[in-house]
Order: C-alpha cells, then sequence, then structure tokens
C-alpha cells in the first residue's frame, strides 16, 4: 500500500513546477523558506570585470527551499525528497554539473536555452540532515558568466545574516 501511496504522490507530482512546488512547501514547518533579492548582495560595480556586471546585471533573486530531516519526519523526507527528484528529472532542466561536497551529493541544472538562462536550480541533499532547494532567478544569464557571477558574489559584502537560519539547519 505505502509504495502504491508513493507511485501516486510521484505521478501527481510529476506534472507539477518547481514554483508550484515552493509555493504549496512555504508554509510546511518542516521547510525554511525565503528570497533574497539580488540587491541585498551589496556588490560594488566599480570592483567588478565587465562580464561580472554582465552576470550580476542578469540576477534578479534567489528562493531557498530546505527541508530538515529529524527522526520525527523521516518520512515525510524520503517523499519529499522524491517529489523534487522527480520535479527536477522533467526534460525542460538541463543538468549542468553535479557536484559533491561536505555536506552531501548536489547537482546544478537550468531552465532556458544554453545562451539565455532564466533559471538556475541547485539542489542538495544528504539523508541525515535533509536538503536544500535553491531557485537563481535572473534574464537571459549565460552559461559562460555562471563562474563569473559566482566570483562577484565572493567580493560582496553580503554578510549572509538572512542565510544564517539556512546555515544552522545544517549543522552537525
Amino acid at each position: 500500500m505505502a509504495i502504491g501511496l508513493l507511485t501516486l504522490v510521484l505521478a501527481c507530482t510529476s506534472n507539477q513546477s518547481l514554483q508550484e512546488y515552493y509555493v504549496a512547501h512555504s508554509e510546511n514547518p518542516n521547510f525554511i523558506s525565503f528570497d533574497i533579492p539580488a540587491s541585498i548582495l551589496n556588490l560594488e560595480e566599480a570592483a567588478l570585470t565587465p562580464t561580472q556586471r554582465d552576470a550580476v546585471s542578469s540576477l534578479r533573486k534567489l528562493n531557498i527551499l530546505a527541508f530538515k530531516r529529524t527522526a520525527e519526519n523521516a518520512t515525510d523526507y524520503q517523499v519529499e525528497k522524491a517529489n523534487v527528484k522527480a520535479i527536477l528529472a522533467h526534460d525542460e532542466y538541463t543538468e549542468l554539473m553535479k557536484i559533491k561536497t561536505d555536506f552531501g551529493k548536489a547537482t546544478v541544472r537550468y531552465l532556458g536555452e544554453e545562451d539565455a538562462i532564466e533559471e538556475v536550480i541547485m539542489y542538495g541533499d544528504n539523508d541525515e540532515k535533509g536538503f536544500a532547494l535553491v531557485r537563481i532567478l535572473g534574464n537571459n544569464m549565460n552559461p559562460a558568466h555562471f563562474v563569473q557571477l559566482l566570483q562577484a558574489l565572493q567580493q560582496s559584502d553580503f554578510d549572509g545574516q538572512a542565510l544564517g537560519e539556512l546555515g544552522d539547519l545544517f549543522k552537525s
């Protein structure tokens, strides 16, 4: 019966967009959800290269949704992890790279055309701690500029306090 229920949930979720998933789970107590406008990153335009300025100007905001796994919500964690993976397995999301970190495995995917990306999605999970889903939204982002964007973010004076709750979520 449990396998049938999981199959039904996955079948329904496969038609759900990532945006719909975010909205549906933003108030769920198992999740932490927040949006960060690009303006909060406090990037000093004068210190950026022209390529970095192009990358930053294409960035609009970041949406973050994270699930903290506990002993009490272990079953919910498995269901939600499967739901997210089913959404990301859809053909409209192109895999850009896979990453292995101290936290766990992660993937970076994008939505849009190779030379005009509208959304970059980073997803990582750890069966002991939970998962995090980050949507980087922009206008005509260029994958060749993605590394430049990351370098620009390292130069920002953004103190990360808005991300403190997310960091606390995955501490041992």
